[in-house]
């Protein structure tokens, strides 16, 4: 039996805000009404899915946000939606807008969420992958990573000016959580001496031995990215331990959520608009539920189940290829 022709569609944002976002709602938007579909923007989330916070979108609402970051629609996370109660609540408020179909952007939590709502409910959902971590496996990119690194790169290149004019060991902690994708390319692209990840055992003899032989051969700075992990403060961590034991001081730097803001590049912008679009064109075409993704260079679609585990582990060859090019 083929799929029944949707409508409408309904989007929203869910989990951290990523730049790029607001270039696939309005691609979104105005790829249905191209479409001659109707649009509507849940506010706030899945929270704003139960509470009833959906409006009508037209051209115009979407007009002049593709250089902004963030997102107009903000984003929540919903321990309402995780009950059954909560996404059935959900469900009936989109019938009552006479919304038929759905398209999520976030990360794999919110992949998951979508997932279950289809399963219980028969809405047809589209997931756009949003998040600065680059973090979902299915997918090789994920709208905010681009800026983020950037926003990051241009940080440390400032903090090395000051490292070099005072002879200083800077640790740098960028955002992330368990993922090690911000700190592997901001790492390579800055000359970063080392990488710490919070979910490896910290190699604090070869950290010194880096930093020292940097010093011996006329070397007046030197750069340690720091993934956050769970939360930031683990550069503390690190500083008193390089200290104590190897008598290394140095300086302290988190960058913190200024890594999610801003205007989006033109990466973020154009990958946030292409997957904007093939969202409405596959509901519109009866292909659901599917998730839109990167992989080999091109923008195309996946199932759910293979977006929703956490891409984590670093490659050891990038490490290696840290530590070879800041000899």
């Amino acid at each position: 039996m083929a799929p029944k022709p949707i409508r409408s569609v309904g989007i929203l944002c869910s989990g951290g805000d990523s730049p790029g976002m607001n270039c696939a709602i309005r691609a979104v938007v105005r790829t249905a009404i191209g479409f001659g579909l109707k649009a509507y923007g849940i506010q706030r989330g899945y929270q704003g899915l139960v509470e009833n916070q959906i409006r009508p979108l037209d051209v115009s609402s979407v007009g002049n946000i593709i250089q902004r970051g963030g997102t107009i629609l903000q984003t929540s996370r919903s321990k309402d939606f995780m009950t059954v109660e909560g996404r059935a609540k959900a469900a009936a408020n989109l019938r009552q807008h006479n919304v038929d179909s759905l398209i999520v952007i976030g990360g794999n939590g919110s992949f998951k969420g979508a997932m279950k709502f289809f399963d219980e409910h028969g809405i047809p959902v589209a997931g756009i992958p949003g998040t600065i971590d680059n973090d979902i496996s299915g997918t090789e990119y994920t709208i905010g990573f681009d800026t983020a690194v950037q926003v990051a790169i241009e940080a440390v290149d400032r903090i090395r000016d000051t490292a070099s004019s005072h002879d200083r060991t800077f640790l740098v902690e960028v955002m992330g959580r368990n993922s090690p994708e911000i700190a592997v390319h901001v790492a390579v692209c800055t000359g970063a001496e080392n990488i710490v990840f919070p979910n490896q055992e910290v190699e604090y003899e070869k950290i010194a031995e880096h930093i020292k032989r940097g010093m011996a051969r006329g070397k007046n700075s030197s750069i340690i990215i720091v993934a956050e992990g769970d939360g930031p403060g683990m550069s503390y961590k690190v500083q008193k331990k390089l200290e104590k034991d190897f008598n290394l001081p140095a300086h302290v730097c988190i960058l913190g959520h200024i890594q999610r803001g801003g205007a989006p590049s033109h990466l973020d912008r154009y990958i946030g608009s292409r997957m904007g679009y093939l969202a409405v064109k596959s509901l519109n075409d009866g292909n659901y539920p599917l998730v839109t993704v990167q992989r080999d260079g091109h923008v195309t679609t996946a199932p759910f189940k293979d977006c929703i585990n956490d891409k984590l582990e670093a490659d050891r060859e990038y490490l290696e290829l840290v530590r070879l090019l800041s000899i």
